[in-house]
């Protein structure tokens, strides 16, 4: 299916000369092990269980967050202090036996990182999830090598939405912003990458927390990662 191209005063392709991209919900189908750790940690609190069609809605912010949403069935509400501690606590340790053991890149993914790194460009993930499960995953899921740089939620002060961690990638690649694109599965990516001055596209697949990234602030909508390609032109 071909990519939908948002009407944008660039043209296609675009040049380009560093690819970022999202991992939960972009690279990665995550959320079953997210739903299986969080089920863990409910039954472990002798609370009820939850859906993993609802707890997809939750996935994006990082951790602390996923957990307090879970723990509330709400995306902004705050839990019972006490509570949150000895819920994050459980589920860190849950999701450490877990973090690959059901999740899988999505169709395309791979032949996409092989099409791109053989074109040339330069390859960075940038997650919210922390560090100590974002390697892991990559590394067991077969794709950590692809990327030369790979940031975490806890790599740098901030976190998406906030610019920071496309700022830092455009200087750890000497690039300027309008030579890199993001791509992402919500509106935290085009946030980013806007706040940035950098391309964005989202896959359509994702976990978009409800909201059609057809809504959102974007250049492109991918059904499958393999449609970057003709979109874009190696600087």
């Amino acid at each position: 299916m071909k990519a939908a191209i948002k009407s944008q005063p660039q043209t296609f392709p675009l040049p380009v000369k560093v690819v970022i991209i999202d991992l939960d919900g972009t690279l990665l189908h995550t959320a079953p092990d997210l739903a299986e750790a969080a089920n863990r940690m409910l039954a472990e609190l002798r609370l009820p269980s939850i859906a993993e069609t609802e707890l997809m809605t939750y996935i994006g912010n990082g951790v602390s967050r996923l957990v307090k949403r879970v723990l509330t069935r709400d995306m902004q509400a705050e839990p019972e202090a006490e509570l949150f501690e000895r819920a994050h606590e459980i589920y860190m340790k849950h999701y450490a036996d877990v973090v690959s053991l059901n999740s899988r890149p999505y169709p395309g993914v791979v032949a996409a990182l092989e099409g791109l790194k053989q074109t040339g460009y330069r390859l960075a993930c940038i997650t919210n999830k922390a560090e100590k499960f974002t390697v892991p995953l990559l590394r067991d899921t077969g794709l950590h090598d692809y990327f030369e740089l790979i940031l975490s939620g806890d790599t740098l002060p901030e976190k998406k939405p906030h610019p920071l961690p496309l700022q830092y990638t455009a200087r750890h690649f000497a690039a300027q912003p309008k030579e890199i694109l993001l791509v992402g599965d919500s509106l935290n990516d085009t946030q980013a990458a806007r706040a940035a001055g950098c391309h964005v596209f989202c896959v359509s697949y994702g976990y978009n927390r409800g909201r059609s990234v057809h809504e959102l602030d974007l250049d492109a909508v991918l059904d499958n990662l393999v449609e970057i390609l003709p979109l874009i032109t190696k600087i």
